[in-house]
């Protein structure tokens, strides 16, 4: 059965940038591995790979696995959007449930700010093969969709940029409240990956 909730969006920790990582993953599916065991120590996934064979996974799900934070045993630390506002900000109560598209959708940056829509466009769409400049990263195995990102120094850039108020919200808003609301949640999640210095992965659950 097919459910009528909106899609649910997670924000895990990374540490690499993916822009970095792309080129060991293209050369890990033709077969090199090198690169990305030395991007990624602790995935006993990328570990496995063995020399001179075709991974069997796709690259999303390669670039999931070599940017993720992981612990020394492998396993996946505690995600960045696990404090109280976990439901509000995974699934936004307005259209897909997708809340930095509701943002970027009902605010307009003031004067000569543009650094808002930029990272808040990077986060939610970055990994797009338009943005992104390269095909295959975004949809992986078992429903994994990755969205976008941002750099460990993109997270302290985007809360100067929220915290400027130099953006206005659209009289056309359909939810009373709803950007402020949005934005003290995406600032608790910042926040958070702040004090983990750590970067931002936006995920999509269909």
């Amino acid at each position: 059965m097919q459910s009528n909730l909106p899609n649910f969006h997670t924000f895990d920790p990374i540490v690499h940038d993916p822009v970095e990582v792309i080129p060991s993953i293209q050369s890990s599916l033709g077969g090199d591995h090198v690169d990305i065991k030395k991007v990624s120590p602790n995935s006993i996934d990328i570990q496995s790979l063995k020399d001179g064979i075709e991974p069997k996974m796709d690259p999303a799900t390669l670039l999931y696995l070599a940017i993720i934070e992981l612990d020394s045993s492998g396993a996946r630390t505690e995600g960045i959007d696990s404090g109280p506002g976990k439901e509000k900000l995974g699934r936004f109560p307005y259209s897909d449930g997708n809340i930095v598209a509701y943002l970027l959708r009902y605010t307009r940056q003031k004067g000569d700010m543009s650094t808002l829509h930029e990272l808040l466009y990077k986060l939610s769409d970055g990994l797009s093969e338009d943005n992104l400049g390269e095909s295959g990263f975004r949809d992986g195995f078992g429903g994994l969709t990755l969205l976008g990102w941002l750099t460990r120094k993109e997270v302290s850039e985007l809360q100067r940029a929220i915290r400027s108020g130099r953006w206005e919200i659209l009289s056309e808003e359909p939810l009373d409240g709803g950007v402020d609301y949005a934005f003290r949640l995406l600032l608790a999640m910042l926040r958070a990956a702040q004090r983990r210095r750590c970067g931002i992965l936006m995920r999509r659950h269909s």
